[in-house]
């Protein structure tokens, strides 16, 4: 969390909402550990990490989601043998990220 606070703190400034993700469960081979975190302001702009990069587009289309109701979400990241194509984790781990607006 703290790699992404001067950038988050930024954008409070600037009067940006934020959405943070954070790693709150891992299992198995996991890119980033549990507390790793990525903000996303409403225009647009993100910061941190979640996995490396195997799953931020799927986790920034759900933060829309997240500025829409306010409601924060928990996600779910692993490899999934039947859609072999869907947004998931190569390295065989698993994830689960928690969504929330930031105040």
């Amino acid at each position: 969390m703290k790699e992404i606070l001067p950038e988050v703190e930024q954008w409070r400034k600037d009067g940006e909402k934020i959405v943070v993700a954070t790693v709150v469960a891992t299992r198995r081979s996991a890119p980033r550990p549990i507390g790793a975190s990525l903000a996303i302001s409403e225009s647009g702009k993100m910061c941190g990490s979640v996995s490396g990069g195997c799953v931020e587009s799927d986790v920034f289309e759900n933060a829309q989601e997240v500025f829409a109701s306010g409601e924060p979400k928990m996600l779910s990241y692993g490899i999934d043998d039947d859609v072999a194509w869907s947004v998931g984790l190569p390295c065989g781990g698993e994830i689960d990220v928690f969504l929330e607006v930031v105040e």
